[in-house]
């Protein structure tokens, strides 16, 4: 009998959100009543994997435990780990993390939008491609510009896609890869498909998310986020 396979999913909530300028990290600054990690988690929770991992700052892990985890009873988080100064550090740590996984879903716990259906979509991909990333095509022309600011080239937008997460990969695979990457002393890259790219064996592919599976990156991303949540709320009705 095959042992069943099985699917993490590792949020990464080390991140200290600078562009923010707040007082305390973004991801337990509070939207509609709740921290953003735990709008994250709450789907996760809700969703087709079988445990999450998640990375947090460095000498956070009692108060994630206690004012995340068990405060909101998530029953799937396994372990809480410490993550780096990097974002790739923090995924290292969470792939390093996981046990008896056969496919990983990194995701950015500032992506508080997320849904179970999108990540049900990632888990079904991820067994068919091996290494798939949730994304959206560019609605915007893009310039490519020199130091000076001027434009120098227009990419075709037809062939441009935006990054989201989850990234999802075989998690040996893309474990390898980072190790790898750690090894070079590589320190360029900016999201594990480019890990994936440069340092596997998979093509990456693209799967479709949604517009709303935004990043809080910036204090008007708050705003837009609220209408997004109350939108997702009145659907579930």
């Amino acid at each position: 009998m095959k042992n069943k396979t099985r699917t993490a999913a590792i949020v990464l909530a080390a991140g200290k959100g600078s562009r923010m300028h707040m007082d305390i990290q973004k991801q337990y600054a509070e939207i509609l009543g709740r921290p953003v990690i735990a709008h994250t988690l709450d789907s996760f929770e809700a969703s087709e994997v079988d445990e999450i991992i998640l990375v947090v700052g460095e000498g956070e892990i009692p108060f994630a435990r206690e004012q995340i985890v068990e405060r909101f009873g998530y029953k799937k988080v396994s372990r809480i780990v410490t993550g780096g100064k990097e974002r790739y550090e923090s995924v290292y740590e969470g792939l390093c993390a996981a046990q008896d996984i056969t496919y990983a879903l990194i995701h950015d716990g500032a992506r508080a939008f997320i849904t179970p259906e999108l990540i049900a979509q990632c888990i079904r991909d991820v067994k068919r491609y091996d290494a798939c990333v949730m994304a959206v095509p560019v609605k915007d022309t893009i310039k490519i510009v020199d130091e000076e600011q001027y434009s120098i080239s227009t990419p075709d937008r037809s062939v441009m896609w935006q990054m989201q997460t989850p990234q999802c990969f075989r998690l040996s695979e893309i474990r390898e890869a980072y190790r790898q990457m750690l090894e070079n002393g590589d320190t360029t890259m900016t999201d594990d498909a480019m890990v994936m790219e440069k340092y596997g064996s998979r093509r990456v592919k693209m799967i479709m998310g949604s517009y709303e599976n935004i990043k809080l990156t910036t204090p008007g991303d708050f705003i837009l986020g609220e209408a997004i949540l109350q939108n997702m709320k009145k659907q579930e009705r």
